[in-house]
């Protein structure tokens, strides 16, 4: 990352579009987060990344995937795909410093390369991935369909849609890289009718155009499956960020990447929670491109302490 980069990724907004709440988003707010995923080589397989000036009181899991998967993938031959990454979340991150990411190059194989990531702020591992690439090759291929869901664009924009909640909606108010609409009911509105199905359903894409880069659209993938995924978990109990209290964290987060896709195209995320007990909730959820085409598969298991 160069010094400029550094500062595209850290800089705040003045002349950018802002959405209806006066949010910044479009495509000045996401050539920021590729920035934030361009990560500086500090060693050969020593990287070190920054984040947003406007974070949340912890780093988003999201930004810390995505980084370390950029960072894996930055040590991997160009003709392998990433198809896998099993990740967990130690400690929480600290937005104003650095992050360094070390990266142990496990295998390189003939048709599979695999790859270790351990990030670290403070001298103590905040959170560890581990990746698999492969090469292209044929196989079997069978899917389950897409849900039968509204389009996009006959849907309310995220800013719509929180109208009225904005001070209580958790991650409302930071700058918006990614476009969300949602399919079920959001979650700060369907808890004002009490608990209901397990179940998430959102259009997801980069608010922008993204470079030709299969590793940033797998990575700005990562970064959104962090977005709404234990959504899927609150509404079952009628309960949500800020408009009850709720403490949560990212536990371990699991991608498995089927096909090729555009993460700046909009792609459904399906999610839904099959268990939750012992303060903790287990979220799947699914990709699909607007054709239909199943991109990813994610599961996820998030500390949840409902305190009141």
């Amino acid at each position: 990352m160069t010094e400029a980069a550094r500062a595209a990724a850290t800089a705040g907004f003045s002349d950018v579009p802002r959405d209806a709440d006066g949010v910044p988003h479009g495509q000045p707010v996401l050539d920021r987060l590729v920035a934030l995923l361009d990560l500086e080589r500090v060693e050969e397989n020593i990287f070190r990344g920054v984040s947003p000036a406007e974070s949340p009181v912890r780093v988003f899991g999201g930004q810390v995937a995505g980084q370390a998967l950029v960072a894996a993938g930055r040590t991997v031959e160009p003709d392998r795909r990433v198809h896998s990454l099993h990740s967990y979340f130690i400690r929480g991150g600290d937005p104003r410093i650095p992050i360094v990411y070390e990266v142990d190059r496990i295998r390189d194989g003939r048709s599979f390369t695999t790859r270790r990531v351990v990030a670290v702020q403070r001298g103590k591992a905040i959170f560890s991935l581990s990746a698999s690439f492969q090469l292209d090759e044929p196989g079997l291929d069978h899917q389950e369909p897409m849900p039968d869901v509204p389009s996009p664009e006959e849907l309310p924009t995220y800013a719509e849609s929180a109208a009225g909640y904005l001070e209580k909606v958790g991650m409302a108010r930071l700058p918006r890289p990614i476009d969300i609409r949602y399919v079920t009911t959001p979650p700060w509105k369907a808890r004002e009718d009490g608990p209901s199905e397990a179940r998430s359903q959102v259009w997801m894409r980069a608010d922008g155009t993204l470079p030709d880069d299969d590793l940033l659209h797998v990575c700005v993938l990562a970064y959104a499956s962090d977005m709404t995924l234990l959504d899927s978990v609150l509404v079952k109990h009628g309960v949500y960020w800020g408009t009850d209290k709720v403490l949560g964290a990212s536990l371990d987060h699991a991608m498995w990447f089927h096909r090729r896709f555009r993460a700046d195209e909009w792609f459904l995320y399906d999610c839904a929670s099959p268990s939750a007990s012992g303060a903790r909730g287990l979220a799947t959820g699914r990709f699909y491109a607007r054709d239909g085409q199943l991109a990813a598969t994610v599961v996820q298991e998030g500390l949840l302490r409902v305190l009141d």
